[in-house]
């Protein structure tokens, strides 16, 4: 339905003021009358929006004078931002919480609430006292992750500025429900990064560092982020299920970060990483093994070594965490990955058959057979008797042919279908050089 502006703003600032007074709900958390809000259609019943939401709304601002500043009803497009985030005027945040979907509302905003004693120049004088209409559309949860696998619902906002990191020491309360069904609730302790070892899922983990101490958040988890295809058959999960899980950061400490360390403490701590994502790569957990080695790259990547024997050492942890990380990519099957990790041990050292091979492997399964082919070339060139390189190189060039006869077929029928075509058009109009289509 389409809001009733014009009608409601239209009354000058005293009858506004006389209308919020007697009808007017203060949704400022301090009860100051900061904005204050009447509700002209009533919402859907069920959730408001939370902290972190993506929400849409259509809207129409107007001066306490009848004068309108801004409307997305005018654009024909609804406007959408990310609430409690501080892309919107204060008064926004804080009354598109108290809304319902489908909800009309006006709204009485002071100034402190607004744009303050800047107001917005050619548009807002300062110190403006403003009315606005709103309709809440829709809100969603926020996505945490580029492909939708974690969304966060922040039930109460935490505290501070400072977000756990990974190798950072979290206390959690967590409770885990599928279908419902509630089967996790305790307090539990865990290393970010290192959740697994606590049956505590990947997207719980990786929702930390986007936490502040206090928030409590509802996360939703894709089967990727929860307990994947295996389940967790001691809570009774089976594979395959979408998970909710309410968390509670109740405290953390921060692991250093690495400007925070020297060489030497990168490279011990090194050690115990390394030691870590390779345990669980032999558990299969790769998506765990993965953040261990990045942790590897990225306190040693931009290090140069105090003499030949340091320098080897960084450059040792730094092959071996890229090959590993190419190896993990390619069992998740995200082939632009391997290709970017085996490229960059390829800078380190050119002749490195494992990254020749993973690269090959992974532009094989990319479909780039010629290239799949230069690589396990270089390979034999590297180590003239690895006898799966040669076994690759027949697959690339077997792949070839099929693809050249593929190709053939798909230009012979086009050629074919072109003469039918020709034919045709001849059989209606006759031959062009019979002189009905010769053109001078």
């Amino acid at each position: 339905a389409e809001m009733t502006t014009d009608k409601d703003l239209s009354m000058d600032g005293q009858s506004a003021m006389a209308m919020f007074a007697a009808k007017g709900i203060d949704v400022t958390p301090n009860k100051d009358q900061g904005v204050v809000k009447v509700v002209k259609r009533q919402g859907v019943d069920g959730e408001r929006p939370m902290m972190g939401d993506r929400v849409t709304v259509h809207y129409t601002g107007k001066l306490l004078n009848g004068k309108k500043f801004d409307s997305s009803l005018d654009r024909k497009e609804p406007f959408s931002f990310n609430l409690g985030k501080g892309q919107v005027i204060k008064a926004w945040d804080i009354s598109v919480l108290s809304m319902q979907k489908g909800e009309v509302c006006t709204l009485l905003c002071k100034p402190e609430y607004a744009y303050g004693s800047a107001g917005n120049p050619g548009k807002i004088p300062p110190n403006s006292s403003l009315l606005f209409e709103m309709e809440l559309l829709s809100f969603e949860g926020e996505v945490l992750t580029d492909d939708g696998g974690i969304i966060r619902r922040i039930k109460v906002k935490g505290d501070g500025y400072t977000n756990p990191n990974d190798g950072a020491t979290v206390d959690v309360h967590l409770e885990g429900s599928c279908g419902g069904r509630l089967f996790d609730s305790r307090d539990v302790r865990f290393t970010v990064g290192e959740a697994e070892d606590k049956g505590v899922p990947l997207g719980v983990d990786r929702a930390m560092e986007k936490m502040q101490k206090g928030e409590c958040c509802i996360l939703h988890l894709k089967p990727k982020y929860g307990f994947g295809r295996e389940g967790k058959p001691e809570y009774k999960v089976g594979p395959n299920k979408d998970l909710v899980y309410e968390v509670t950061l109740k405290d953390f400490q921060r692991a250093k970060e690495s400007w925070e360390m020297d060489l030497n403490e990168k490279l011990e701590l090194a050690s115990g990483v390394k030691h870590k994502g390779n345990q669980y790569f032999k558990a299969g957990r790769f998506h765990q093994a993965i953040i261990q080695y990045q942790r590897i790259v990225s306190w040693l990547e931009m290090e140069c070594g105090v003499g030949m024997e340091q320098q080897k050492r960084i450059q040792d942890f730094l092959l071996i965490s890229q090959l590993n990380l190419a190896l993990c990519f390619l069992r998740l099957k995200e082939f632009s990955h391997v290709v970017e990790n085996c490229n960059k041990v390829i800078e380190l050292d050119g002749k490195n058959e494992k990254a020749l091979y993973r690269r090959g492997e992974a532009r094989l399964l990319r479909n780039e057979f010629s290239l799949a082919m230069a690589d396990f070339q270089q390979v034999l060139q590297v180590n003239s008797s690895n006898r799966a390189a040669r076994a690759q190189i027949s697959i690339c060039q077997r792949k070839i042919r099929e693809h050249h006869e593929q190709d053939k077929k798909i230009y012979a029928n086009m050629f074919q279908k072109f003469a039918e075509y020709d034919a045709k058009v001849c059989r209606v109009f006759g031959h062009p050089t019979d002189g009905q289509h010769t053109f001078s």
